[in-house]
């Protein structure tokens, strides 16, 4: 594994979780690291090469504390290997922080394989979801509310609160937007909105007026699929919705990953 991957890996995951440099070196220091935090700012900055071990520690240190936040990416180790013993595709290492280092196809094939890992395609409902779909439409006071995963081609329902069809065309279906979302995708009327306005499932049934989708993240975090609320009326959806609506995502997604 190239120090390059770890350098940028690392650099990210200190952005996404929102943490200092100082963390993560008194973190390294705490586990037996060598270097000082100086040396640990120029290695980030490519200003410096570190011993593959000092850079392995700070990998753990980095992923030690990334377990205590919601972020999903985690730093690989520099004799990281896939299952056939030999080196990884450093881009693959890297999870959907490397999405742009792929092709679109290439990346919808890695989105697909974590889709493929949750092993929960056509699996029975579970009340470990239920309860996060009859949460949401308790407290939004929408009709529908569903967690879905989008594969190749459908919608599979993990679970689903009123008249959703199971496995819609992807290509129909909001959630396929959804995913291609790096936040929510609010939609307060679907007839004003010109993406949706003349789809089927506007035009007909369920008569989708109003959507809330937020994009569900799993191993690597590239996002599987969506949790969502909707309605057969337009309507407002407001800051604190969202807010509650990503909160209540974030737990589906430890469910997922777990």
């Amino acid at each position: 594994m190239s120090s390059q991957v770890q350098i940028t890996t690392t650099t990210r995951a200190l952005s996404e979780a929102n943490l200092e440099l100082s963390q993560l070196w008194m973190r390294y220091y705490a586990i037996g690291g060598a270097v000082s935090g100086y040396e640990v700012e120029a290695y980030l900055g490519g200003l410096l090469i570190l011993p593959g071990p000092e850079r392995d520690l700070l990998a753990d240190a980095m992923n030690e504390l990334l377990e205590q936040t919601c972020v999903l990416t985690r730093v690989p180790q520099s004799g990281a290997q896939s299952d056939g013993g030999s080196e990884q595709d450093p881009r693959k290492a890297l999870g959907a922080a490397a999405a742009f280092l792929f092709t679109d196809g290439e990346a919808e094939q890695e989105r697909l394989d974590a889709v493929t890992r949750t092993h929960l395609l056509d699996t029975a409902s579970e009340q470990r979801f239920d309860r996060y779909t009859a949460r949401v439409r308790t407290h939004l006071g929408v009709r529908s509310s569903i967690i879905a995963l989008i594969d190749d081609h459908r919608m599979f329902l993990k679970s689903v609160l009123g008249p959703i069809e199971q496995n819609l065309p992807r290509e129909i279906t909001f959630c396929n937007a959804t995913i291609r979302n790096a936040g929510p995708l609010i939609i307060p009327d679907a007839l004003k909105d010109a993406r949706f306005a003349s789809n089927p499932l506007v035009l007909g049934e369920p008569r989708i007026r109003f959507y809330a989708g937020y994009p569900l993240r799993g191993q690597g975090g590239w996002t599987v699929g969506t949790l969502c609320a909707i309605d057969q009326a337009p309507r407002d959806f407001s800051a604190a919705d969202e807010r509650f609506l990503q909160d209540v995502a974030l737990a589906v997604e430890a469910e997922i990953t777990r």
